[in-house]
């Protein structure tokens, strides 16, 4: 899952990429366009783990209790959802776009760029939500191999169109786009191939789509975590680039689209450590084999904190060489490099927000997975964003402080949270 997770982020990385690389000024105010669609990206996004990773975990416990009809029914009933908010997000996508990059931060010189992308892109909502929303359901049923090539076809795909439809075809950012949406396209289809397939151990069936209030409203409710941290992602984004916008202008947020292409890579090992524990976290718990679920979060601590402290090292040190990979202008180098350094000043301690919510949602507590969900980002980086820019004199740079304050406070209240209500309960309770 991990290595899935690293893959499917190249749908959008390896667009910034080549766009960063258009030349003169047009690659930078190209990749300021393609910023602002973020947000909106993020939001379809949110909606896909709203049924996925809301769906998913509810599938593991009733496997694990041997609930082998529910658990198939609340496989069907996530597909349904997924069509339903596709049609719906590629529809009111399309009618509002406009004012809605406006309000996202977008001028009159970026908006071109950030409306061409986004049209394309919006045509493939459904390939979206399917690929993101049905693949837990693969991993979890222990085919990870498979989850892993569903993303991997269509990072592939996407690798291979992007410069032959941006600097082949000269199509631009519409070039980018129109990749991303034929990859995604190919990976949707990859996944119902296998989860309609003799190989699917759950197959999905008419009579399973069957919307039933109940399980709409235990995957929503379980879901709504994941789709509130994508939610309120697109909140700060849209924050941060108004923001930026203001105090510094269209370079600033330039910068921001590369800080965040580059902490989404370098946060989905730890997506993936932790979204691949929650089978495994959700079939043991619904077992009763507390000791394993003990054993998974022991385990998930030790090697997602690993990870976070040699990434953390390694992006204080070598900022210039990352950045570097989406655009060498100078201009963007000498605006990027001390904003990047503040932004990822204590990244390790973003970790525990990951582990602590994995096993929230993993284990059914959802009130605990959506609280921890709106309080870094809503609660802490979106109030500090608009306020920190006026202190001590810290202007634009008081946006890119807001992340650092909220990954200690939002990181550790999560993880401690989740050490006091769960990891010592489950030992204290007999098998």
């Amino acid at each position: 899952m991990t290595a899935a997770q690293l893959i499917n982020i190249l749908y959008n990385i390896v667009d910034r990429m080549y766009i960063g690389r258009m030349e003169g000024a047009e690659g930078w105010l190209a990749l300021t366009g393609l910023g602002l669609c973020l947000p909106i990206i993020s939001i379809i996004m949110g909606f896909g783990n709203l049924c996925g990773m809301g769906g998913a975990p509810l599938f593991s416990i009733h496997r694990g209790r041997g609930e082998r009809e529910e658990a198939g029914m609340v496989m069907g009933n996530s597909f349904a959802l997924l069509l339903l908010f596709g049609l719906g997000l590629t529809v009111l996508g399309l009618l509002f776009r406009r004012p809605v990059l406006y309000l996202f931060g977008a001028s009159d010189q970026t908006f071109p760029y950030a409306n061409d992308y986004l049209t394309i892109y919006l045509l493939g909502t459904l390939f979206v939500m399917i690929s993101l929303g049905m693949n837990p359901f693969i991993n979890a049923q222990g085919f990870s191999g498979t989850g892993m090539l569903t993303v991997g076809l269509g990072a592939a795909v996407n690798i291979i169109l992007d410069p032959i439809f941006i600097f082949g075809l000269d199509l631009g950012v519409q070039g980018a786009a129109l990749a991303t949406v034929i990859s995604q396209g190919c990976s949707a289809v990859w996944a119902l191939a296998f989860l309609c397939g003799r190989r699917s151990e759950y197959r999905l069936q008419p009579e399973t789509m069957r919307l039933s209030a109940g399980r709409v409203g235990r995957i929503v409710s379980l879901g709504t975590s994941g789709f509130i941290m994508n939610l309120t992602n697109s909140l700060v984004q849209s924050l941060c680039n108004a923001t930026l916008q203001s105090w510094g202008g269209e370079i600033y947020v330039a910068v921001m689209t590369v800080i965040n292409s580059l902490r989404e890579v370098i946060t989905m090992p730890v997506n993936g450590i932790t979204n691949g524990a929650q089978p495994v976290l959700g079939f043991n718990y619904g077992a009763g084999q507390r000791e394993r679920v003990r054993q998974a979060i022991r385990f998930t601590v030790a090697v997602t904190m690993t990870y976070s402290v040699v990434v953390w090292v390694i992006t204080l040190l070598f900022p210039e060489a990352l950045i570097r990979v989406f655009n060498d202008s100078p201009e963007l180098l000498a605006d990027g490099v001390p904003a990047f350094r503040v932004y990822f000043a204590t990244f390790a301690f973003m970790s525990f927000q990951f582990i602590g919510q994995s096993v929230f949602v993993a284990l059914g507590r959802s009130r605990n997975a959506v609280f921890f969900s709106l309080l870094r980002k809503a609660f802490i980086v979106a109030p500090l964003t608009l306020i920190l820019p006026h202190l001590f004199g810290l202007g634009v740079y008081g946006v890119f402080l807001a992340e650092p304050v909220s990954n200690v406070l939002g990181g550790l209240a999560c993880v401690l949270t989740m050490y006091v209500t769960v990891y010592r309960p489950l030992g204290r309770e007999e098998p």
